[in-house]
């Protein structure tokens, strides 16, 4: 097998990229790219090709110990693929989701359930950059601290390694006012998310009239 360095300039994966731009390159080209050298016993193209089959298989469950299973792959270059992908997954993201920035950001993608006539309690799951990864419904219904339990809230973030979360809910009283019950599950909830290390960022409670941020009131 070659090495890069017995090539031709114009099929080395960089002088390529220069040449006809990305797209011209194959998958384990731009993989190429990213490492940048191979490691001892590997040049730069066989570990791309490797490294190329394991995102073929693994792309999704992807972590840093699967890719240290590579003989000679140490933390630092690891490191290097893992930070590319989680970065173009997020301006994917960002191509496809909104960010939310404030409470008003919260009311305005919860529209289709200000006017329900039960109380819909829901999360918003956020990436470190707080793009919208997910919106779940948690529970229908009068809200009590039995229902909400933080293991119903908190096991997708865990799943997809979200970095935050923020929670809402109607009233379709159309009061915008916290109630006790919905102090104690915020708090409850927060305690929660300092163990797991997930930020709760709100808890918003929103009518068909407005909204109103537990966060921005100091209460969370």
């Amino acid at each position: 097998m070659q090495t890069i360095k017995k090539l031709n300039n114009l099929d080395k994966p960089r002088e390529k990229l220069l040449k006809n731009g990305t797209q011209s390159l194959k998958d384990y080209e731009l993989m190429a790219i990213i490492l940048g050298t191979g490691i001892k016993g590997k040049d730069v193209i066989s570990l791309s090709k490797e490294l190329i089959k394991i995102l073929d298989k693994e792309f999704k469950t992807l972590n840093l110990e699967k890719l240290l299973r590579i003989h000679g792959l140490g933390k630092a270059k690891a490191s290097q693929i893992l930070s590319a992908i989680e970065l173009s997954k997020r301006y994917l993201i960002q191509n496809q989701n909104k960010k939310i920035t404030s409470a008003k950001d919260v009311y305005t993608e919860l529209q289709d359930y200000k006017n329900k006539q039960q109380e819909y309690f829901l999360a918003i799951y956020l990436d470190g950059a707080n793009y919208i990864v997910d919106k779940k419904i948690i529970t229908i219904g009068t809200l009590n601290q039995s229902l909400v339990h933080p293991r119903e809230v908190f096991s997708y973030a865990i799943e997809k390694r979200c970095a935050s979360i923020i929670v809402a809910h109607n009233h379709p009283s159309n009061t915008l006012q916290a109630s006790n019950e919905d102090i104690n599950i915020t708090k409850r909830l927060q305690e929660s998310a300092k163990i797991l290390g997930i930020g709760l960022l709100d808890h918003v409670i929103f009518t068909k009239d407005g909204f109103y941020s537990l966060k921005e009131e100091g209460i969370l």
